[in-house]
This record gives structure tokens, C-alpha cells and sequence, in this order.
């Protein structure tokens, strides 16, 4: 047996919550029956709709994508912006997001339960980043610390420094959160500001060799 909302969110459908939200507002029947509460347990060969369109379960599946920069990630914009759902195939979830200009691996599912767990789990991030300057171990140990900011605590990374130019550095960055504007935050309130923000891994699947706008299925085992 298994709860009704998180079947509906098996299915790709929408997310848990979402799911639940559905069945509040009386769009989900059951055997043909509006329902109201989302813990009804369903057994096999129950018929579950939304808005009278049958809802089937799947294996859920995941694939990584390489954001392009300037893409929001979002089914729709308010200000009308170009999303990466317009150019990929219908029925995906992201894990989490991107902000607008930054670019790199952003994991997509099928299902809702499997993009609650890994957005919820403290998996490692890994990131590529451009900052202007020319930073130190010592000038950075705040951050591989950990550090507040503005009220928000943000816990220690793992940082290392690839290269230095002239008035650029690249840095290889790993975090097991995800707070919005993370890295761009903390690294600009250490002096760093952050030119160019690429992420290569996410819970040990690599960005590897996909291009802007790239889509691969992929096994991950949880």
C-alpha cells in the first residue's frame, strides 16, 4: 500500500506537496470518488484522476542537464522570460535550481518523492566558480569555516583555488546545501565577487561532457 499523494507525485505528476494541494482542493478522485485527505492509503487497481485524467505510476527516472546561463528554472516566468522547460521534454521536475545567470548541472526527475529527497538531503554540490580578485586560503577561511551572514548561516565549504590571473581566480567550491544565491553571497561578502558560476556534480552524478542545453538519462541509487 502507499499513500495517495505521494503515488500522485511517483507519477511525475507535480511534488508531494503539490499533490496535496490537489487533493484539498477536491480535483483527485479515487475509484471515482472526490477525496479530501491525503493520508488514504491505495491498494492495487485503484483508479486515481486528476481533473478526470488518469494518473499511472512509472519508474521514476532522472536525468542531468546543462543549464545554459540566462535560462530561468521554472515552469513559467511572471516577466515572460525564456525557462528551460520550454525546450524539454514534458512530465520533468527540477532538483532544486540555478539562479538566472548561472549555468551547469541541474538534475531533472519524473517524480516528485525523488526530487523532495534530494533537494531535502545534505548531498555534495560541486561548483566551477569565477570570482574577481586575488584570493587566499587565508582570506576564504571564513567561508571554509563556515560563516553568517545577514542572519543566515551558511555551513563550511570545501574550497580549493584552481587558478589565478591577472584580476580573475578560478575556484573548485563543494557545499552540502543549497541556500539560494549561496556562493554568490558569501563569496561577495568576502571581497570575491562571482563572474561565472558553473555546478559539475550533484549527489556524485558529473555534468562530464553535456553542452549548454544538453539532456542525459542517468542511475542514481539512494
Amino acid at each position: 500500500m502507499m499513500r495517495i499523494a505521494k503515488f500522485i507525485a511517483s507519477s511525475g505528476i507535480c511534488s508531494r506537496r503539490a499533490a496535496e494541494k490537489f487533493i484539498a482542493a477536491g480535483r483527485i478522485k479515487l475509484n471515482g470518488n472526490i477525496i479530501s485527505s491525503p493520508a488514504i492509503n491505495i491498494n492495487e487497481g485503484d483508479k486515481i484522476e486528476l481533473d478526470g485524467k488518469p494518473v499511472i505510476a512509472q519508474n521514476p527516472k532522472i536525468f542531468a542537464y546543462y543549464k545554459p546561463a540566462g535560462l530561468v528554472v521554472s515552469h513559467s516566468d511572471e516577466q515572460g522570460r525564456e525557462t528551460i522547460f520550454d525546450k524539454l521534454p514534458k512530465g520533468l521536475l527540477s532538483i532544486g535550481r540555478l539562479d538566472l545567470m548561472s549555468e551547469g548541472l541541474l538534475l531533472l526527475t519524473t517524480s516528485g518523492d525523488m526530487q523532495r529527497r534530494l533537494e531535502k538531503g545534505a548531498f555534495e554540490r560541486v561548483y566551477r566558480v569565477r570570482v574577481h580578485g586575488k584570493p587566499t586560503m587565508g582570506s576564504l577561511a571564513p567561508a571554509i569555516a563556515g560563516m553568517t551572514l545577514d542572519g543566515a548561516r551558511y555551513k563550511p565549504m570545501k574550497i580549493e583555488i584552481e587558478s589565478q590571473g591577472a584580476s580573475n581566480a578560478w575556484l573548485r567550491v563543494a557545499i552540502t546545501e543549497g541556500k539560494n544565491r549561496e556562493l554568490r553571497n558569501v563569496l561577495g561578502a568576502l571581497g570575491f565577487p562571482v563572474g561565472r558560476l558553473i555546478r559539475i556534480s550533484y549527489a556524485g552524478i558529473e555534468l562530464g561532457g553535456l553542452k549548454p542545453g544538453e539532456l542525459r538519462e542517468e542511475t542514481l541509487k539512494l
